[in-house]
């Protein structure tokens, strides 16, 4: 009779003759039971199937209960992951498995993650790493930017990499007992840096900590080589100001080609306004000229007799007279200081005048002589084998 009536469901039919092999072998297991459900489970849900339980609404809900006991601790486990994760930006994968080791414990499974990724960082601290980000920090009279590179541009638009980029910065800006000229540029790199104390406001990488053991940290949670490759402090006498600008910034104080000088005028009572304006359009013409002298008394010999060769060279092949050759190198070399002297070069922003003209227009404007003291140009990658 009851098998009649049940025949009308044939989903109960075939669970209930799987269930009659259980409860009937020798062993006490069914195929499914043998994965690991005990008889009396087995016997339990047989008994969905008897005459008492023919009610189907009974008998989906009893099985809906049975199978719904583990599902806090599931949900419990799937809470837990995600706040590791959140926490520390890991993989998936890591953080699971991490917690699974710590028996779902997740101050114990924080502290195993920091371990594994150090170890990590620091297989990975050999590897090239090309990409990253300049960060730049400044106040009135000084500016320091810094260099961090890491392997991929992925990583650099990351906002943990981000932050300590510009807390990096901001460190060498107060940077203290480093022997410096009153005015001009002068290194401070990760020689100087990575052993100072930072204090670190971020859900991620919060506390105080050393600049090294920051960097080894990120380094964990990107999965990529991090470095701080180089920085500098540019300071500027008084009176004068520094000037900067940042290229291709995905935020402020940061970027990846940074121009910086600073302008020294000599009558403290002048108007600083127009420095700040004119220092601005000068920090982004050094951007774009890419100038590697200041004046061309400053021109190295050896960079001057390095393209003397190659100009008289270039003009010999034209076959024209010695008088002729040497009139031509010297053309040539004029056009040279154009390119690399910054007081010679056209300016980018009105090519039909020279540095050396629009500081003299300043001059005039702020009623006193001004003059550029120090400049400098900084790209991610620069000189980096690839």
């Amino acid at each position: 009779m009851a098998c009649f009536r049940s025949a009308k469901h044939p989903f109960r039919i075939f669970f209930y003759n799987r269930l009659i092999a259980a409860t009937n072998s020798k062993n006490g297991y069914s195929t499914c039971a043998s994965k690991g459900t005990p008889v009396y489970q087995a016997r339990q849900i047989k008994d969905l199937f008897s005459f008492k339980y023919l009610n189907p609404k009974s008998s989906f809900a009893l099985i809906s209960r049975n199978f719904s006991d583990q599902a806090p601790a599931a949900t419990e486990q799937v809470n837990l992951i995600k706040q590791l994760r959140e926490q520390t930006s890991a993989p998936m994968k890591d953080v699971k498995l991490a917690l699974v080791d710590c028996d779902w414990d997740i101050e114990a499974a924080l502290k195993e993650l920091r371990k594994r990724g150090k170890v990590l960082a620091s297989k990975k601290s050999s590897r090239t790493a090309t990409e990253g980000l300049l960060a730049l920090a400044q106040n009135e009279s000084k500016a320091a930017v810094i260099e961090l590179n890491c392997e991929t541009d992925f990583v650099s638009r990351n906002e943990i990499f981000q932050y300590l980029a510009l807390a990096l910065a901001k460190q060498a800006l107060v940077a203290e007992n480093v022997s410096q000229p009153v005015s001009g540029l002068f290194p401070v790199g990760p020689e100087y840096l990575e052993g100072l104390k930072l204090n670190l406001d971020h859900p991620k990488i919060g506390g105080e900590t050393t600049v090294q053991n920051a960097i080894t940290e990120v380094a964990a949670i990107m999965g990529e080589n991090v470095k701080l490759r180089r920085g500098f402090l540019l300071s500027a006498s008084s009176p004068g100001v520094v000037s900067t600008y940042l290229h291709t910034s995905p935020q402020s104080g940061l970027g990846r080609i940074a121009g910086l000088l600073s302008l020294e005028v000599e009558d403290g009572s002048s108007s600083f306004d127009p420095l700040k304006r004119v220092g601005s359009e000068l920090a982004m013409h050094i951007v774009a000229q890419k100038p590697l002298f200041l004046t061309k008394e400053l021109v190295s010999a050896d960079a001057l007799e390095n393209e003397r060769e190659i100009l008289k060279s270039q003009a010999e092949s034209t076959g024209k007279s010695p008088m002729a050759i040497e009139k031509m190198v010297e053309g040539r070399l004029r056009k040279y200081y154009e390119e690399v002297v910054l007081m010679e070069q056209k300016f980018v922003m009105n090519d039909t005048l020279n540095i050396k003209t629009i500081l003299d227009n300043l001059s005039k404007e702020v009623g006193s002589p001004v003059k550029i003291g120090s400049f400098f140009r900084m790209e991610v990658g620069e000189g980096i084998r690839r």
